[in-house]
């Protein structure tokens, strides 16, 4: 064998793999194949302090460029902050992280996969690189299996002429015009006159119209006060939220391959977020008692499994925001939701509510009428037996 571990595809989930395999393993030789030119692409990943362990920030605490210890929303009718830590983690971060961790010739960037199977990767210029097993962690790929929605992006990175005067993000500024689903801007101020500024929608199609969404932070920023002198970045995504679905459907298209990422249903079905996933993901892999593709294979089916079956409720939840809300109820739904408690939301964010949590969510009067919200959700199991 070449290597005794493939990581196909270098995003975030393979890319903390690698780093928490040469900090936990370094016998083993673990290497990544990517078709981009970095690590991690063009990205950056947020998530709240209480998403992961203490033990987890220790280890991630390098690829984290900004933290904050509170966050912002802003509604028609309720703005709040929540006393509740805040990070970004970047790709640039995590780039030079793996790059440090890994031999050169164990880090294969520019380099497309054009075939794989559980134990080997062929490559564009036909070379097969052959391992104990392959984790493919190449991002969403087309299945029949999961009933899935979108949170569609497109963020630029700019600099101000004047400070903003922001003291923290604002993750969800729905004061914004409604359309397309339920749009927000998400702002990060990563100095006193740097910001990401993203035009973002919880949408039922995955199209994007970059120039158009351009536009829209344009006029954000103008709204705000805020004169942009240059564009520094821009990232987009297309992320996915989950209705409902076969999970175990979903894992038999791999046709016994080990997946991580969303290629393994692995993500917040609420918010799409998949920093806290991704470093779950990479503590099971480095905890693995062997490395042959059945045993990473079967861990990695079980992880998924076990995580799909727990988050049942939040997918209840996406199909009363998707199919039972109408454009402008939806944002009256997430509106209701942040007039909870900091910790409920902080639970719900790290898909950890209690049943008591799932009790206040659901009580109390419904943001859409209850007969339409009980139709379609019968509607919908009855679609879907």
């Amino acid at each position: 064998m070449d290597f005794d571990l493939i990581l196909a595809g270098g995003g975030l989930h393979n890319g903390l793999i690698a780093l928490r395999l040469a900090q936990v393993r370094p016998d083993l030789r673990v290497a990544v194949v990517e078709a981009g030119d970095s690590i991690g692409g063009n990205h950056t990943w947020s998530s709240f302090a209480t998403d992961i362990t203490p033990a987890q920030a220790a280890w991630t605490a390098p690829l984290f460029e900004h933290r904050w210890d509170h966050y912002s929303v802003r509604f028609p009718t309720h703005v709040r902050r929540l006393a509740a830590g805040y990070g970004s983690a970047t790709s640039v971060r995590l780039d030079a992280a793996v790059r440090a961790a890994l031999p050169p010739a164990h880090l294969l960037t520019a380099t497309p996969i054009v075939a794989l199977d559980s134990t080997s990767v062929t490559l564009a210029d036909q070379r097969v690189l052959t391992a104990g097993a392959v984790i493919d962690g190449r991002g969403q790929g087309p299945t029949s299996a999961l009933d899935l929605r979108w949170q569609k992006f497109l963020g630029v990175e700019v600099e101000l002429a004047e400070p903003h005067g922001l003291n923290g993000p604002v993750i969800m500024d729905a004061t914004v015009p409604q359309h397309d689903g339920y749009r927000f801007v998400y702002t990060l101020p990563f100095g006193p006159t740097r910001l990401l500024i993203e035009d973002t929608y919880f949408s039922d199609g995955a199209d994007l119209s970059p120039d158009l969404l351009r536009g829209h932070i344009a006029d954000y920023a103008a709204a705000q006060g805020w004169t942009i002198v240059a564009t520094l970045r821009e990232e987009q995504g297309i992320l996915p939220l989950a209705l409902g679905g076969d999970i175990d459907a979903f894992w038999d298209e791999a046709a016994s391959v080990p997946r991580v990422g969303l290629r393994a249903g692995l993500f917040n079905p609420i918010t799409g977020y998949s920093f806290p996933d991704a470093v779950r993901t990479a503590d099971l892999v480095a905890s693995l008692p062997a490395f042959d593709a059945a045993t990473v294979y079967k861990a990695l089916r079980a992880d998924s499994r076990a995580a799909w079956k727990a988050r049942a409720l939040y997918r209840m939840l996406n199909r009363m925001l998707f199919l039972a809300a109408h454009d402008e109820e939806r944002r009256h739904i997430m509106q209701r939701f942040y007039r909870l408690n900091d910790a409920l939301v902080s639970r719900f964010y790290a898909a950890r509510s209690t049943l008591a949590d799932w009790a206040r969510i659901l009580t109390g009067k419904p943001p859409i009428p209850i007969a339409r919200a009980v139709r379609t959700l019968i509607a919908y199991e009855m679609e879907h037996r």
